[in-house]
């Protein structure tokens, strides 16, 4: 596929990010455009559901249909050329069905997929139907997986009786098919954030950061956007995975 940035380098990089819209402006498809736009890049939005939410939680998600979903996609798609796609929040099973036959068209464009499985406060907007379609349908084709702690265990899904580390987690993920899992530690108790990428081979590289107070709506929406934003800028990627924690982090700091 043919690049806008390959033919003019003064032409910005055309991300399509498929989210639910967050009305307050922290999270999902508008913390995307925001972090998108910030990072040089044009962003091209398909919204997949409506939330009813404030900065400490979800009350409510209507999904958007999938036929709507779809017409969104293509329609873009047709008119111009994507350097990378990301994913957040997909509302239905349907949703994810539409949006995996509409990736399968476009296997050699990197894929960031933000498995939003809750809210900050724990509220579920993901059930097992859900995550089965995932694990079929948009694992096999994602670039790179951006769970937290929680999140990869709920993905992994694996067989252990006892809870598995977060490296069998990961080398499960790399098994259904996600070429790289960039597992962040937000969620666990250490005193610093540790954040660890895995490919296929394992470790590719782990970087740690200062756990700063409080806690953060939309954090996970940011970094998922900025390593898809270097991605489509021609970042290798370990290289797209450091700075776009590097933006996050710095970003959480002054939020």
């Amino acid at each position: 596929m043919s690049s806008p940035t390959d033919q003019d380098p003064d032409f910005p990089p055309l991300v399509m990010t498929f989210a639910a819209s967050d009305p307050s402006g922290g999270a999902g498809i508008q913390a995307d455009i925001l972090t998108l736009a910030s990072m040089g890049c044009h962003p091209l939005s398909v919204l997949t559901a409506i939330t009813v939410q404030d900065t400490m939680g979800v009350e409510a998600l209507q999904a958007i249909d999938a036929d709507w979903v779809a017409d969104q996609a293509r329609c873009l798609l047709e008119d111009m050329p994507i350097d990378a796609f990301k994913i957040g929040a997909l509302g239905s099973v349907e949703n994810i069905a539409a949006i995996a036959e509409i990736l399968s068209d476009y296997p050699d464009v990197p894929l960031v997929l933000d498995p939003v499985l809750a809210s900050g406060r724990g509220d579920e907007l993901a059930n097992d139907e859900m995550l089965h379609a995932m694990r079929e349908l948009l694992l096999p084709q994602t670039t790179i997986l951006t769970p937290n702690s929680l999140e990869a265990r709920r993905l992994a899904d694996t067989d252990d009786e006892e809870e598995p580390s977060l490296s069998v987690c990961a080398q499960r993920l790399v098994e259904i098919g996600c070429e790289f899992v960039l597992i962040t530690g937000t969620h666990e108790s250490t005193p610093q954030v540790i954040n660890t990428l895995y490919g296929k081979n394992g470790v590719v590289r782990t970087d740690t950061w200062q756990r700063l107070p409080g806690t953060y709506h939309g954090s996970g929406c940011t970094l998922a956007s900025a390593i898809a934003a270097m991605l489509a800028n021609g970042l290798e990627l370990p290289e797209a995975v450091r700075e776009a924690q590097d933006y996050t982090w710095h970003t959480l700091q002054k939020a």
